[in-house]
Order: C-alpha cells, then sequence, then structure tokens
C-alpha cells in the first residue's frame, strides 16, 4: 500500500518496500518571504509568485518519509505570572529616539558684532586648469587688431569693419534695451512698436556715434546665483554654483553667528550674500573649497546640534526664533 511522503517540496506517494535511498527529492530546509521573494533557505532559487514557489524542485535526494511533522503547540496562557514567563520568547527590538531640532537660545548667543575672520581658501586643480584656460583664451581676443568682418557692438547697427575708414563711419544705433511686451517689440530709448520681429530688427538706430568694435569692460556686475545647504552631524555646507571663481578676488568673512560671501566669477559676474546663521559656528575650522564648478564653505558646528534651518529669522518675519520652520529641515535634506 502507497503512503504520503512528508519531505518539504516532495508530496508524492510511496510504496515503503520500495522505497530506495535516493527515491525522493525535497528540501531540507525551510521556506523563506522575504521583501515578496519566495524561496528555500537550502537552495538559492527565489520567486515572487507563490504558484511558482510551489513547484520549485528539490535540492536534495535520500529516501521517501512518511513521518508527519509535529503541529506547533500554541502555548495556552490563562494568567499574568504566565505570560511574564513569556516575555523573554517576544522578540526584541532596538529603540532608537529621533530627535527634533533643539530650541535656539538666543540668550547665550554670541553678538553678531564680534570680529569678521577670513575662512581659509582651498583651491582645486581642476579651478586653476580652468583658469588657465580662460586666461589664454582672453588674451588672444584683447590684441589690438580688428578683423575683417567683426560686427559693430552697438545695438541695432548692422556694419562690419571691412577696412580703418570704416572707423571714420557714422554709427546710427540704439542706445537703449529692447523691449518685448505684449506681442510688441521696440527699442526704449525710441519706442517704435511692431509686431514683426524682422521688422523690429531692421529699424534703424535713433542715434549717432562712433562704431565699436570690441565688447567694452563694464566692470562687475552683481547677479544672483543658486546655492543650497546641507548639515551632517558636526558641519554646516553650502554649496554656491558659480563656475570658474577668481581666488583673488574671492572670500568669505564669517564670526560666530554671520557669514559675508562675495564671490567673483566668470570674469565679470558678482555674488554677494549676508546670511545671519541660525546656529553658531567655529571659524578657526570652517574652510571655503573652491572647485571649477562651484564653491563650498564646510563650517564646523560649535555644538553637534541640528539646525532648523540655514538662516535664523528676522525677528519681526513671523517665523518664531524659538522652534525654526519645517522648510529649514527640508533644505537640509537636500
Amino acid at each position: 500500500m502507497s503512503v504520503l511522503c512528508y519531505n518539504k517540496g516532495c508530496g508524492q506517494r510511496f510504496d515503503p518496500e520500495q522505497n530506495r535511498d535516493d527515491a525522493c527529492t525535497y528540501h531540507p530546509g525551510v521556506p523563506v518571504f522575504h521583501d515578496a521573494l519566495k524561496g528555500w533557505s537550502c537552495c538559492k532559487r527565489r520567486t515572487t509568485d507563490f504558484s511558482d514557489f510551489l513547484s520549485i524542485a528539490g535540492c536534495t535526494k535520500g529516501p521517501h518519509s512518511d513521518a508527519k511533522p509535529p503541529e506547533p503547540v500554541k502555548p495556552d496562557v490563562k494568567s499574568s505570572g504566565e505570560k511574564k514567563e513569556l516575555e523573554h520568547l517576544k522578540p526584541k527590538f532596538s529603540e532608537y529616539v529621533i530627535q527634533a531640532p533643539k530650541p535656539l537660545d538666543t540668550t547665550s548667543r554670541p553678538s553678531p558684532d564680534e570680529p569678521f575672520i577670513r575662512l581659509q581658501q582651498k583651491v582645486s586643480s581642476s579651478l586653476k586648469q580652468s583658469l588657465e584656460k580662460l586666461k589664454l583664451t582672453e588674451n588672444k581676443e584683447e590684441g589690438d587688431e580688428i578683423k575683417v568682418g567683426t560686427s559693430c557692438k552697438n545695438g541695432g547697427c548692422s556694419k562690419t569693419y571691412v577696412q580703418p575708414e570704416s572707423n571714420e563711419e557714422t554709427c546710427l544705433f540704439h542706445p537703449g534695451v529692447p523691449i518685448f511686451h505684449e506681442g510688441m517689440k521696440y527699442w526704449s530709448c525710441c519706442k517704435r512698436k511692431t509686431s514683426d520681429f524682422n521688422t523690429f530688427l531692421s529699424q534703424e538706430g535713433c542715434t549717432k556715434g562712433h562704431h565699436v568694435w570690441k565688447k567694452q569692460d563694464t566692470g562687475k556686475k552683481v547677479v544672483p546665483c543658486r546655492f543650497d545647504w546641507h548639515q551632517t552631524g558636526s558641519q554646516v555646507i553650502i554649496s554656491i554654483y558659480a563656475k570658474n571663481a577668481v581666488p583673488e578676488l574671492s572670500s568669505v568673512e564669517a564670526n560666530s553667528t554671520v557669514l559675508n560671501i562675495r564671490i567673483i566669477f566668470e570674469g565679470e559676474k558678482e555674488f554677494e550674500q549676508k546670511i545671519n546663521l541660525w546656529g553658531v559656528i567655529d571659524v578657526s575650522k570652517s574652510i571655503m573649497n573652491m572647485m571649477a564648478t562651484k564653491i563650498e564653505i564646510a563650517m564646523k558646528k560649535a555644538e553637534p546640534v541640528t539646525w532648523a534651518r540655514l538662516d535664523l529669522p528676522p525677528v519681526n518675519s513671523g517665523v518664531p526664533v524659538e522652534t525654526g520652520k519645517e522648510n529649514g529641515d527640508k533644505d537640509a535634506d537636500d
């Protein structure tokens, strides 16, 4: 008479009198279900489909077994004393306390009028190479010779340099700026409006003067820069995305609670920012790292506490100084 094999993964019926040592193919391990994957602890195959899991062939050969595995016995707990005895059987979990940023104590905060110290600069080799290439390019363009075919840089003038006599020609140009508004196009200096772009380009200048063949240096131009910040347990790092910053002209000055940033980059662009810091820093252990594409200001925290935000909000801004706001936490995660 055939009997049912209880080896895991087999489930076949067998004749006990013809039970060879390699008659059964089964799994000696236990089922493993983890992250939607299903398999056996004794072999490496995994699947997400339960039907496919049931059909996984055994990995071990041996004789069939008609010994039914014992069913797990559930403890019958009737008293609090028995409950205590079973406490040690429960799985243990480590508990972690996530602390929110501590309220800002303004009474012991250093004065913002402390003397400023210039942060140490560290210039990367990539920035040095990039500035060297930029300098060579500028030297080539700064020659006194004007190439034939060079266009006049005055707005609205379409003349090109042909020969030295071109310098004696009268230049008709627009000293103003182009304005595009509600489908109309015109120059701010004469306001002859048109909706056609080609007509706008062909408008004759309203002012007479001399041709300008080379772009004139108008001095530094203050521009905004994208910057963000993040923090670790001991540092606050500000990243300023300014390409080819000039180390000799750029600086970061700070005291314990205030940061003054001045960056000159790409030859003629200037970025300035003053930040009243949310927390307190150790200026002597802070540094300015200059790279080809960005600048990182790594500030050492005076205390290893979490900052709620980068800047200290003004007293009358509606943001409580004692608690900060969620947007500071968001910036820190970015």
